[in-house]
């Protein structure tokens, strides 16, 4: 079945307690409450649009790891005290956020919105799309995983990337304060599919150049690290850290840190594909353009929205410190089509496609109709919220 085709028989059986069922099963298999909104519905987009997608994150990837040129530049990216040794040629974790708008052609087309070399929600959301297809009960053969990955081969993925042959009692999930965060989910779904806790940053031991925890009473080396601590969260909360990120550590890094500033808003302007809107560095911009409501100000290392301007004034840009603005950028807006059809009109989508080394893995979907697509700018609106995509492979 085409997508047009899996949503109309969506929409057709759809009822309210099918979907008080599918929150119910995915609270059920994450073993707590999900804290942000689950949309009612999954999205579907048919085969060639989503090796589209994933064929267009790969290629954006590859510009900016295959450039030595790019790496030489992006070092200006790392502030001082983030600088952590042992930087590998490439990022193990990319994640590259598309907006979905509709051509003149009638097809639909990604668009970038954001890149990052930071690790997502790569237990959840295999679970989120699995509990769509069994609460719905909906057709067999549909896939979520991409690369012609199964279940197993995923999971045995994961596992050497995140494990990397050592023992899960010596590799923490590290974050802050992980018990309050709303990914909660995810980092117990990582547990129970890995056997590795997740710890608060705070709560790590230094001595020498060894790093420890605590597991079940006693005091057991840290040997790698799956960092999910987001630098931006650190520096707001005003939290230290029991190590230096400059300290010369005997641990290994699932995700090193320093990919979360050379792969990310400050990668941009650097990139040069049709899925790319003009994006320019505020400090660059010797004028404003003079239709600024067609722009989008953002700042290049914060997560979920925070500080994103659509639609900027001129004062808004202008009050941004001269000192400050090599930190900021201005994007060309992305108008993303409303195109999936549900009972309270057309919604639009934003595609996260998440890669391992490259290889893309699987996805997230958001769905708003609001400004932006986060669970802030959605509020009391059904119908929107995190989602996934499911589809039939095609030959």
């Amino acid at each position: 079945m085409k997508g047009d085709e899996l949503r109309r028989w969506f929409n057709s059986r759809f009822t309210p307690e099918k979907y008080a069922r599918f929150t119910a099963l995915v609270d059920q298999r994450c073993g707590l409450h999900v804290p942000f909104r689950l949309c009612e519905t999954p999205c579907f987009f048919d085969w060639e649009f989503m090796q589209r997608i994933s064929r267009d994150g790969r290629e954006l990837i590859s510009q900016l790891v295959d450039s030595d040129e790019y790496r030489r530049v992006s070092d200006a990216s790392l502030p001082e005290r983030y600088r952590v040794p042992g930087e590998p040629r490439e990022p193990l974790f990319v994640q590259v956020d598309f907006g979905v708008i509709r051509g003149e052609d009638g097809l639909l087309h990604p668009r970038l919105v954001e890149i990052q070399g930071f690790p997502s929600l790569y237990a959840f959301q295999p679970v989120l799309a699995q509990s769509y297809a069994d609460a719905y009960e909906m057709p067999g053969g549909l896939h979520y995983l991409l690369d012609g990955l199964d279940g197993n081969q995923y999971e045995a993925l994961l596992r050497d990337a995140i494990l990397a042959g050592h023992d899960p009692v010596n590799v923490v999930l590290l974050e802050v304060d992980p018990n309050s965060q709303k990914t909660r989910c995810d980092f117990v779904l990582t547990e129970r599919l890995l056997g590795i806790r997740s710890v608060c940053i705070t709560q790590v031991r230094k001595s020498g150049r060894k790093l420890y925890y605590q597991r079940d009473g006693r005091e057991v080396e840290i040997r790698r690290i799956y960092n999910r601590a987001i630098v931006d969260e650190i520096e707001r909360r005003g939290i230290q850290p029991p190590f230096d990120w400059r300290d010369d550590l005997d641990v290994e890094w699932a995700g090193h840190p320093n990919f979360y500033f050379r792969v990310s808003k400050f990668s941009i302007p650097y990139l040069n594909h049709p899925s790319v809107p003009r994006t320019l560095f505020l400090d660059k911009v010797a004028e404003l353009p003079e239709s600024l409501s067609q722009w989008v100000l953002k700042p290049l290392y914060s997560f979920a929205g925070l500080g994103v301007v659509i639609g900027p004034s001129k004062e808004q840009v202008q009050a941004i410190p001269a000192a400050d603005r090599a930190n900021w950028i201005l994007q060309e807006r992305i108008d993303f089509t409303p195109v999936v059809e549900t009972p309270h009109g057309f919604t639009k989508a934003e595609i996260r496609v998440m890669y391992v080394n490259r290889r893309p893995v699987t996805h997230i979907i958001r769905m708003g109709r609001g400004k932006m697509m986060g669970v802030d700018h959605n509020k009391d609106m059904e119908w929107v919220g995190a989602s996934a995509a499911l589809y039939h492979e095609e030959a």
